[in-house]
């Protein structure tokens, strides 16, 4: 172990995706790192829906497409609006290596081992309590069994971050900013995966599910597929959940018996079921990034893009920035907050932020008209078809004209006239 003896040049906690890209881009620079997993193994408790993106992970580990342990690349992407029986999906298909599925306790165990490769010192199986400052500097921190001082302490501890908390960088989260979200991972051969997805043997598909037993909520569901097994989850607000009174697990379990989900995962085992918090604030809710002597990234820091589902990729790309900012503060020996804002000043200049400052709007908007974007709109685009591919013997005109007529009688002209602002608020924050 390091001993004022147990100091090294930098600390990071957490050995998620963005703690093991920091720990990476810090230890290849030649300087010395810890980092500080408290599960079993690296990714023994990390959850995600399924994928994570080529272009991030490759920038860190450019031979992980041969070397680590993936599921499937995926080819075909869905867009699924479930109604309480019926279902409108889009597909969208391209032959390309944008993403793969992974496994979690796999692929982030295989990051951890490159990571000590790369000469990283992993501990794990260690909870840090707390932070330790000497003045107006973090300088380490206190773990069950001893303390760590580093130069730079980085805070990779995810959506809780008790520790960021603790020294003032974030405020207490609202139950709004935060999902839980829950999944199933279900064994299937393989050979019954391609033919219900119609995939190829290192092909896979996601589907992002809006509705069904969702309906009325402010959640979405996923489903990704695996060598020989299909993951299935959904994440909903937290304030959802308590106002309401709702089990996750049981909107779950009523999601997975939907016409158009149930066949996809029917004669599957449960392999595995797991639960996190995912943050959901968005751009508004990211918290103070700096302070002396200490970085915040990836869920720590509410880098979650919810709409694109992309959580992973914002974790490495954080990671690595904080990284490169820590070697260049080391080598000049400044930890103070002024030098390390340029981590802060990289990472907006990135796309990490400026997609969360184009959404920055959306969380807010989908808060306010949760009940009609997310209930009354998604049954109407199923009825709309429905009545597009009936035949009836009734003119298709009168139809139109009938379906037309039903979305001002069904729903207040002053609702109506909301919802269309609330549309018009949001593209032109996206847009502008």
């Amino acid at each position: 172990m390091l001993k004022k003896e147990n100091k090294t040049d930098v600390i990071v906690v957490g050995a998620g995706p963005a703690g093991i890209a920091c720990a990476v881009t810090i230890a290849r620079a030649g300087r010395n790192v810890v980092l500080i997993e408290r599960g079993m193994f690296p990714g023994a408790k990390n959850m995600f829906g399924g994928a994570i993106y080529t272009n991030s992970v490759k920038d860190i580990f450019p031979n992980f497409e041969s070397d680590a342990p993936l599921e499937r690349r995926n080819i075909e992407h869905n867009f699924a609006i479930l109604g309480e029986s019926d279902s409108t999906t889009i597909t969208y298909r391209k032959n390309d290596n944008t993403s793969y599925s992974v496994i979690r306790g796999k692929f982030d165990r295989w990051m951890a081992e490159e990571a000590r490769k790369a000469g990283v010192y992993v501990v794990t199986e260690t909870v840090v309590r707390k932070v330790i400052k000497e003045g107006k500097r973090v300088v380490g921190v206190s773990t069950e069994l001893e303390d760590y001082y580093a130069d730079i302490v980085i805070l990779a501890d995810g959506v809780n971050s008790l520790l960021a908390h603790q020294i003032g960088l974030r405020k207490d989260i609202e139950t709004k900013d935060v999902a839980l979200s829950v999944k199933e991972v279900i064994k299937l051969d393989k050979d019954t995966i391609n033919q219900r997805f119609g995939l190829k043997d290192d092909e896979g598909a996601i589907v992002e599910i809006f509705g069904g037993s969702m309906l009325g909520m402010l959640g979405l569901g996923f489903l990704y597929t695996n060598n020989d097994s299909v993951t299935i989850g959904l994440g909903i607000t937290l304030n959802e959940l308590v106002e309401n009174n709702y089990k996750p697990f049981e909107i779950l379990e009523k999601l997975k018996q939907h016409p158009s989900i149930s066949h996809l995962i029917e004669g599957g085992t449960l392999k595995e079921y797991s639960a996190h918090l995912i943050p959901e604030g968005g751009y508004k809710k990211v918290p103070k990034l700096v302070d002396n002597g200490v970085m915040i990234v990836g869920d720590a820091a509410m880098l979650v893009n919810n709409l694109h589902w992309e959580g992973t990729n914002l974790a490495i790309v954080s990671g690595k920035l904080a990284g490169q900012t820590a070697v260049e503060s080391l080598n000049t020996g400044d930890y103070s907050k002024k030098f390390l804002k340029k981590y802060e000043k990289d990472i907006k200049e990135s796309f990490v932020m400026k997609d969360l400052h184009t959404y920055r709007n959306l969380m807010d908007i989908a808060h306010q008209r949760k009940k009609a974007f997310f209930s009354y709109y998604f049954k109407k685009i199923n009825a709309f078809f429905d009545m597009f591919t009936s035949v009836d013997g009734t003119p298709k005109k009168e139809n139109y004209h009938k379906f037309i007529k039903s979305i001002f009688t069904d729903r207040k002209l002053t609702e109506l006239f909301k919802d269309a602002w609330a549309i018009i608020r949001l593209l032109w924050s996206i847009l502008i």
